[in-house]
């Protein structure tokens, strides 16, 4: 294809939205216009590249938190910049330092890399950069649905990290450092692979065990209300993140992804669809009043026209989540 060729640095690379971005990638081969030369991919254990990429890729295995590791990884000067990587919410919430180190610190040390580089090379180099913020940056009390113009109050030490970082990226952007973005995603539903630590895990592990025949555990009640979309979405937000005129957002670069409204009965109802009495009767209900009450603060409906209006999509409804499930993860969940 005619364009620029690119060079891609991927943070967060062997998380499950990392993967999904990089298999999305590798399909792609191009990305905001032009062909993707090389791929950095990089995670605290060195990601599996994506099979049959046509592009360069160079897996490493980097502790971002590491004081060299952002000057090294910008001494590449990449074109665009993936920033997925972070500590998950309820770890955040457990381990106030580690969050901080890593959500906050080392994502600092990686915008003054980018700086550093920019001055040393008398203001040649700014590139994109893509940032995985979160819905996180709500809190309690709202109304019944947020609009793009609801202050951002985060009730956790995690969405207080994420709105940080929002509000860093806008100041470095009017700086002219980099061209930057926040992209305010929704939970990301149903994530494949074993439960993490995030406060979330539930919502996806009450669908994605019991169709494979395991027990799952909900900790809230079933009247808790979630703003989701598919982890196909989430990586299709990156990919149309970098194609969008930044110049159009102004000085507010955070964008609150679109999502499906749902809640946890509603979950359930959608799994008996699928699954039948068989797969409900496998969901445990275990109550747990850390989780319960971090979720609870969160916004459970968005008025997402914002993005909308600059074409981000996701699903229309949580049946529509589940059948991405059952096409893109299903299998290697029984397996």
């Amino acid at each position: 294809m005619k364009g620029p060729t690119l060079r891609i640095l991927v943070l967060g690379a062997g998380g499950m939205i990392g993967r999904k971005l990089c298999a999305r990638l590798a399909a792609d081969g191009a990305i905001a216009g032009g062909r993707i030369d090389e791929a950095r991919l990089v995670d605290l254990d060195a990601p599996v590249p994506p099979v049959d990429s046509p592009f360069a890729t160079i897996c490493a295995a980097v502790d971002l938190a590491a004081e060299p590791a952002a000057g090294e990884l910008i001494d590449a000067r990449p074109d665009v910049v993936f920033h997925l990587a972070a500590v998950v919410s309820g770890e955040a919430e457990s381990d106030f330092d580690k969050g901080y180190a890593v959500n906050l610190d080392a994502t600092r040390r990686l915008f003054e890399a980018i700086r550093r580089e920019r001055d040393r090379s008398g203001g040649d180099y700014r590139p994109r950069l893509i940032y995985a913020s979160s819905i996180a940056v709500f809190g309690a009390p709202c109304p019944a649905t947020i609009d793009d113009d609801f202050l951002a109050a985060p009730l956790t030490s995690y969405g207080a990290q994420k709105a940080i970082v929002e509000l860093l990226i806008a100041d470095y952007s009017r700086r002219g450092i980099f061209d930057g973005v926040a992209l305010r995603l929704p939970t990301v539903v149903v994530r494949p692979g074993p439960p993490n630590r995030a406060a979330s895990g539930f919502f996806s592990s009450i669908i994605r065990e019991p169709l494979a025949g395991r027990e799952a555990i909900l900790p809230a009640p079933e009247e808790t209300r979630l703003w989701c979309a598919s982890p196909r979405a989430a990586a299709g937000f990156f990919v149309h993140a970098a194609a969008v005129d930044f110049d159009r957002l102004g000085p507010r670069r955070s964008l609150t992804m679109p999502g499906v409204s749902v809640t946890v009965a509603e979950e359930i109802e959608a799994l008996r669809r699928v699954g039948g009495e068989a797969a409900v009767r496998l969901i445990r209900r275990q109550a747990d009043e850390s989780i319960a009450n971090i979720v609870a603060g969160w916004p459970g409906r968005f008025d997402a026209r914002r993005a909308c209006a600059f074409g981000f999509v996701a699903e229309s409804s949580f049946d529509e989540i589940v059948r991405v499930h059952l096409e893109d993860d299903h299998v290697a969940a029984v397996a």
